[in-house]
Parts: structure tokens; C-alpha cells; sequence
């Protein structure tokens, strides 16, 4: 729930209730009842949130868990936490609908794996070239 969202938002980024309704031009007594569940935002109010914690109003609004974590924050503007998946035994995985549809991913298409040390991505493979390629040119006119 929202209230939730704003605690969880306030600690991570080191506010203090004082400081975040100075930076929206409310009283603390407000925001501290926004916190507690006793009252909620209005919609620009939400919007001057969402900008404080860089988030968007929607994912200011839901609240999401994970299994085995609990309830975690709502994701920086652009960027998503599409769930956990399970590798089967012939090590595939199915990519939630939610991302299929964000990325408009269907059945047949090329993904190309990357990763770190850290974690896996997945790019769409023409995405992947088309950006190998301007790499590739922008060295090969250096060369000259």
C-alpha cells in the first residue's frame, strides 16, 4: 500500500519525515499521517512524491513482494521487477507476460544473453546488432 511504499522510500533514501514534506510543501504532522495509513495524498501531492523518489505515481501506489523477502520498494522510474521465474530442467525459464507485452517479445524471437558477475540480461537481438554495428562503423572510420 502506499503507506508502506512511503515508509520503505523515506529510509532507503536517508529522509527523514521533516525533510520530505519540506521538499513537498506540506507539514510533517501530513506526511507523518500518510505514513501511518491515517490520511493519503492527494494526486499532486503523489506526483510531487513520485518525482522526491524518483519513482512514478503507479508503482508509488502498488505495492509488491517477493517470496522469501517480503514487501520491497517500488522500482526507480524506468526500470522493472518483473517477479521471479524457475529454470526447468532443460534450463529454460518462461518471461512473465508483464515483460513480454513491455518489450513486445513473442515465441520464435532472438534474445541475446549478457551478464556480469552480478546478473543475466536478456536484449532483443536485432537491438543487439543494430547497436554492434553502429560500434563496429564508428571504429572503422577512426581508423582513417
Amino acid at each position: 500500500m502506499l503507506k508502506d511504499n512511503l515508509a520503505m522510500l523515506r529510509k532507503i533514501n536517508g529522509y527523514s519525515q521533516e525533510e520530505i514534506s519540506e521538499k513537498i510543501g506540506i507539514s510533517r504532522q501530513a506526511y507523518a499521517k500518510w505514513e501511518s495509513g491515517a490520511t493519503i495524498p492527494d494526486v499532486e501531492k503523489c506526483s510531487l512524491l513520485a518525482k522526491v523518489y524518483g519513482t512514478t505515481v503507479d508503482a508509488l501506489l502498488k505495492t509488491e513482494s517477493v517470496e522469501g523477502v517480503g514487501l520491497i520498494p517500488p522500482a526507480p522510474e524506468g526500470k522493472y521487477l518483473w517477479g521471479a521465474v524457475t529454470i526447468n530442467d532443460r534450463g529454460q525459464i518462461v518471461i512473465p507476460k508483464e515483460a513480454r507485452d513491455k518489450f513486445g517479445l513473442s515465441g520464435g524471437q532472438r534474445l541475446i544473453v549478457c551478464s556480469d558477475e552480478q546478473g543475466i540480461a536478456l536484449i532483443q537481438a536485432e537491438v543487439f546488432e543494430k547497436g554492434l554495428q553502429s560500434i563496429m562503423e564508428y571504429l572503422s572510420s577512426q581508423k582513417e
